[in-house]
Order: structure tokens, then sequence, then C-alpha cells
């Protein structure tokens, strides 16, 4: 993995995956390049391009457009795994929110 600046642009390289990492089938061939570029001061866009020719007949793309919150941000890994629990958690919190 490296990353380079283009522009206001970080941009990070992975490559050298194992056959432990997969992602929709794919493994060691696998090529991920991931760009976060600061739209406003509000906004990061988070841009991924997946390649692997083993898998796919072409690379392909996803761009995701963060915005900044003001809420905290709970781990949903402290919890064990109990999905349940976080759910119940969350609905509560959005009604509470609720006039």
């Amino acid at each position: 993995m490296f990353g380079r600046w283009d522009g206001d642009t970080l941009a990070v390289d992975t490559i050298n995956f194992t056959s432990k990492t997969g992602v929709a089938g794919s493994d060691e061939n696998l090529h991920v390049v991931e760009r976060f570029t600061a739209i406003d001061a509000n906004t990061l866009s988070y841009e991924f391009t997946i390649d692997d020719a083993t898998v796919w007949s072409r690379p392909w793309t996803a761009v995701l457009h963060l915005h900044r919150m003001t809420q905290p941000i709970y781990e949903f890994a402290c919890h064990e795994g109990n999905f349940l629990i976080m759910e119940d958690m969350l609905r509560i919190a959005r009604l509470s929110e609720k006039p």
C-alpha cells in the first residue's frame, strides 16, 4: 500500500492481497485504488476502484460522499456482533430525536 497526493486528492493504491482477503470473489489478484477529496468543509468524496481481471471483465468504481456529523459515532464491533442490541439502541436514539 502506498499513498500519494494528486493535487488536492489523497490517492491510496493497495496490492499484495492474500487469498484470505476477499472482495466479491477476488483474492490475491485484487488491486484497489482509493481517492479521498475534500469537497467542502463538511463533505469528503470517497472514490474507490476495484480491479481483478480474474473476476471482472473490467475495473469498476464507486463514489460515496461522506458528510460531517455532529452526533457521536458508535463502534459496531464493540458490541461483539450483537446487532440486535445495536439496532434497538439506534432505533431508540432516532425516536428520541423526533419532535
